[in-house]
């Protein structure tokens, strides 16, 4: 097992010693004043222990086992993406083949076939899986199927995978050099703090909804303060944690907040239509997968291009970036 850089390891290890203060502080509150927000307030913060002891856990051990959670995740997401959506029954063998699109999709991952993995889902399943269907012979929803197949897997596989591949990127002018871990940690790290300091915003000076027909407990103040707060702190721990300077941390905390905010609203679009509140019961406290992964389904392929677009610029003469 190789050890990811020092930042990263320092960087968990004060997530921790936040989960500590926040189980202290949830448990304060309910002896003070028990009730209903006390006691999901502490099945919160003990979901947090869980999911953030299965994300370092997988960040630590190595890159095969860290690829491998991501596919995880996205087999979870899309399984409770399929629970949620009307399936025809006829459409159950081409449902088996989005499923086995996952594997193949961190496949090219694991290869680092950068082609393959901007192709495959985009391209090949959106041209292939209508060939399974239409081998059913049921025109009957055929538009509507297949609509809502290829979201899902775009949405719930595809951008998911961007995480993974932020992994085994390397700069090209040092390609011994690891900064996969630090990448994937400032992302997951900055799109759920962007969450969280929206939702904190939005309770202490948020009035004014910025999206009431999708999200009415969203505020305009909400996603200020947490855009704000998401572009301060990614400034400050960018640098450490990647090769982005202080420059390059800023904008791509601003690109994560305001693609998390998107990502949220896109799923709670989603959760509307339908007419659920959550996604399932997954985490307790939480939703579903789909309730926590909303934002990053948005920010990781953001985030991934943009530092592969900075690492090409600073290796055809740019330095503005990608810090050498």
């Amino acid at each position: 097992m190789t050890l990811p850089p020092t930042p990263v390891l320092a960087t968990l290890a004060a997530i921790l010693v936040l989960l500590v203060i926040a189980t202290i502080a949830a448990a304060v509150l309910a002896r003070r004043h028990p009730g209903p927000d006390a006691t999901n307030l502490q099945l919160r913060v003990r979901t947090w222990w869980q999911m953030v002891s299965v994300f370092a856990a997988a960040l630590l051990v190595g890159r095969t086992v860290s690829i491998l959670f991501f596919a995880l995740l996205s087999f979870l997401a899309l399984k409770e993406y399929f629970s949620l959506i009307p399936t025809r029954r006829v459409d159950r063998r081409v449902l088996f083949w989005a499923y086995l699109a996952i594997p193949f999709q961190y496949l090219w991952v694991s290869w680092e076939w950068y082609g393959m993995f901007l192709a495959f889902i985009p391209v090949f399943c959106f041209l292939l899986l209508p060939v399974r269907m239409l081998a059913i012979g049921a025109t009957e929803g055929y538009l509507k199927a297949a609509g809502t197949l290829q979201w899902g897997l775009m949405t719930t596989v595809f951008s998911l995978s961007h995480a993974a591949f932020l992994l085994i990127l390397r700069p090209a002018a040092d390609p011994a050099r690891v900064v996969g871990p630090g990448l994937v940690l400032l992302l997951v790290l900055l799109t759920e703090l962007n969450d969280i300091a929206q939702y904190l915003w939005g309770k202490a000076i948020g009035r004014e909804p910025i999206a009431p027909k999708v999200s009415p407990n969203k505020t305009r103040a909400g996603f200020l303060g947490g855009l704000a707060t998401t572009t301060i702190v990614g400034s400050l721990i960018g640098p450490l944690l990647s090769p982005l300077g202080t420059a390059a941390s800023a904008g791509a905390s601003l690109l994560i907040a305001c693609g998390g905010f998107v990502g949220d609203l896109n799923i709670s679009a989603v959760k509307r239509d339908l007419g659920i509140k959550d996604s399932g019961t997954a985490l307790p406290g939480h939703g579903g997968i789909l309730d926590r992964v909303d934002s990053l389904t948005y920010t990781a392929p953001l985030f991934f291009h943009l530092v592969y677009v900075m690492e090409r610029w600073q290796t055809y003469g740019g330095s503005v970036w990608w810090r050498p």
